[in-house]
């Protein structure tokens, strides 16, 4: 069993920056922020509700690769370019989390790397030690 595990992220600036799209460190599994793919979608550019949604799938799909799942997440941060996004994505996050109840932050930012995006996300899960193979 290998103490820490890197769930591999595919785009080209994974490579150049030299990142993973999660990793897990004995129990703890934390994802890097994970966006929507509004080149490849472009009806989402102005859309942050989809954004989230797509974006929660993403960290949650490499939390799974990981070992984890929705019910061990037990934090997120969510990244927001406007107040007013907050409500939209902060109902998506209760869509996807609502019933796990992890803590969450919003933070309001400048921008972020792809013009268009509107949220990035963060999660952070705590897998039994039972669970590690």
């Amino acid at each position: 069993m290998a103490l820490v595990e890197r769930v591999p992220e595919t785009g080209p600036w994974a490579q150049l920056y030299g990142y993973s799209r999660a990793v897990a460190v004995g129990p703890l599994v934390v994802t890097s922020a994970c966006t929507a793919d509004v080149e490849a979608r472009p009806h989402l550019k102005a859309d942050a509700a989809g954004q989230a949604r797509e974006a929660f799938r993403t960290a949650l799909d490499a939390m799974v690769h990981a070992g984890a799942g929705v019910s061990d997440v037990v934090r997120s941060r969510l990244y927001v370019t406007d107040p007013a996004h907050a409500d939209p994505v902060g109902r998506v996050h209760g869509e996807f989390f609502g019933v796990v109840k992890p803590t969450a932050t919003v933070v309001i930012v400048n921008g972020l790397f792809h013009p268009g995006q509107l949220v990035a996300v963060e999660l952070e899960a705590f897998r039994a030690w039972r669970d590690i193979d």
